[in-house]
């Protein structure tokens, strides 16, 4: 008999053609967990099939035959009908562990705040935040003038506006630049197709002003009376046209700003954080085309930044008379930080401010009247460097303390600070907010996640480690488990892992991930190749040719964990 100890661990084995071809199960037995084998189970129904329904797909001359084309009929009864046989049967075969997902669920939701809100940042003359409240489903969002002690306005009570849907998202909202408009794009479907509808904010009436089948893609000009909007295609879901929308004015009168054909190409709009221009872009993999003009200004025509080319990714910023450019041009694989002025754009123009280099990820920058703050990848690890304008050889870097983390830089609305606000976590740090003193080099904790009675991260300790790849490749590998637990091989461990889009997959917080934690498992995080953890040549590794490195690497990674003694074979 199994001593009964801190956790249950439930293994359900069925065999795809039949239950009785189940293969026995060898378990470990701990003094950390209990583990049913559930294997054979006589009143188990088989599994439903789904039928194949040969379908020819032909493209670029190759025939590929799919039997199960059919299932991407969404409406077909057919279709519905199979998925319903499925669910029955996943009710049927995990009824064992009802007893402990209730258990889990009850845990998990214990560690969420009923009562919660965001750390307010000022934009202009207006704290704004949003906050959740008890047994309501949806947030609050709002804002207060001048002063945190000011009395509340609320922009929108998703709660309220809500009421009669089954599905319902706020999406993007912005303040317009006399901050008495507000324009929102909510979805009530849950296709990402959205409804822009306007606020005005001294008298709280919703104007007869709506946009429909728009994404929530939305910038305020600054006349304080023009919004340009993203639309999308209809079928594909690709925004591909930027409309400028006058307020007071049916949608039908909109003008069409701009248009993108090429079907690999994703048309967005954006602002400066200077607020002097707005941004038209046009996105793909490999690729960037930004186009602009003066957000005081807004029929004014496009003026091109820079032509697209195939392998040049860039995005802009603005502060004084010049454009600020992050840019691969120049074999720059890993980025680096150009400048031009505003009336030369051409790439001819532009000038070196951080150097491409090899070893760091150049992901992001932050302009302030004094500082330039850079977000950068090193090790897999994300960096703040501080530069002073005045002295940049007297740049730094804040010191995190923990060998697995995720930063990066949060809200900064405004250029004359000397306060950087950004956003922090680990595998045992929940989620925080900081300001950060750039001149006198403090940090100020202005919030972090609350979990709940019983939560101290000091129970927990986090690792980095490297395992050796198939082709020798060191890969970095973020752990996590309860202090105590040995690593004497026994204990069941989840490895995760994701590498793709060079997407990096960074080591965060998880309240959730505790009910694994407390009951002996070891959680690791495989930052494998075709993420971006250690550079563009990282995303190279695993793509294309080369994709099959991330799950190799993702093998290795159990095998080296499984003969370091983190986890049971």
């Amino acid at each position: 008999m199994l001593k009964k100890t801190s956790y249950v661990l439930i293994i359900a084995l069925f065999s795809f053609s039949s239950a009785a071809n189940a293969v026995p199960l060898a378990s470990p037995i701990s003094d950390t967990a209990d583990v049913v084998v559930i294997a054979d189970v006589p009143t188990t129904p088989q599994p439903p099939r789904a039928q194949r329904k040969p379908k020819r797909l032909e493209k670029f001359g190759d025939l590929r035959v799919d039997n199960y084309y059919w299932l991407n009929e969404r409406s077909n009864p057919e279709v519905i009908d199979y998925l319903k046989a499925e669910n029955d049967y996943t009710q049927v075969v995990t009824a064992p562990t009802l007893a402990l997902r209730a258990t889990l669920f009850e845990e998990i939701k214990g560690r969420i705040p009923q009562t919660d809100q965001s750390v307010p940042y000022r934009a202009d003359n207006y704290f704004y935040y949003d906050r959740v409240e008890e047994s309501k489903q949806y947030p609050i969002f709002a804002r207060k003038h001048g002063d945190l002690d000011a009395p509340e306005q609320i922009l929108l009570d998703v709660n309220d506006l809500a009421k009669g849907y089954e599905y319902f998202e706020v999406g993007d909202w912005e303040v317009s630049s006399g901050e008495n408009l507000l324009a929102y794009a909510a979805d009530t479907t849950g296709r990402r197709i959205y409804t822009i509808r306007f606020k005005d904010l001294n008298t709280d009436e919703i104007l007869k002003d709506e946009i429909t089948a728009a994404t929530d893609n939305i910038v305020w000009a600054e006349d304080n009376q023009t919004l340009f909007y993203a639309m999308q295609d209809a079928e594909t879901l690709r925004p591909d046209r930027i409309y400028r929308h006058k307020v007071g004015t049916p949608s039908s009168e909109d003008v069409l700003v701009y248009e993108e054909e090429d079907e690999q190409f994703y048309a967005y709009v954006s602002k400066t954080k200077s607020k002097a221009y707005v941004i038209v872009g046009v996105s793909q993999t490999l690729s960037d085309e930004l186009h602009y003009l003066p957000a005081d200004k807004p029929q004014s025509d496009l003026q091109l930044f820079q032509a697209r080319e195939r392998g040049h990714e860039y995005s802009i910023e603005h502060y004084g008379d010049s454009f600020y450019i992050l840019t691969n041009s120049g074999r720059a694989e890993n980025f680096r930080l150009m400048q031009t002025p505003v009336d030369a754009t051409d790439k001819s123009n532009w000038t070196e401010l951080i150097p491409h280099r090899k070893e760091v990820l150049l992901e992001d920058f932050e302009i302030f009247s004094d500082h330039l703050v850079l977000e950068e990848r090193i090790n897999g690890l994300i960096q703040l460097r501080i530069r002073p304008w005045a002295q940049p050889e007297s740049e730094y870097q804040i010191d995190f303390g923990e060998p697995a983390y995720s930063a990066g830089i949060d809200i900064n609305p405004s250029f004359d600070s000397s306060t950087l606000r950004y956003h922090y976590t680990s595998m045992t740090t929940p989620h925080s907010v900081l300001d950060f003193d750039m001149t006198s080099r403090k940090a100020r904790l202005l919030k972090r996640q609350q979990i709940g009675a019983g939560f101290d991260p000091k129970d927990y300790r986090t690792e980095r480690l490297f395992a050796p790849a198939q082709d020798g490749t060191q890969i970095p590998v973020s752990v996590v488990y309860k202090k105590g637990a040995k690593l004497d091989g026994s204990r069941p461990l989840l490895l995760y892992g994701y590498g793709a889009y060079g997407n990096s997959l960074d080591a965060g917080f998880s309240s959730a991930r505790l009910s694994l934690l407390d009951r002996g498992f070891i959680y690791a995080i495989a930052h494998v190749r075709g993420g971006e953890e250690l550079g563009r040549s990282w995303y190279e590794q695993g793509k294309l040719l080369d994709k099959q490195n991330s799950f190799t690497d993702f093998i290795a990674f159990g095998e080296f964990l499984i003969s370091e003694g983190y986890a049971y074979p």
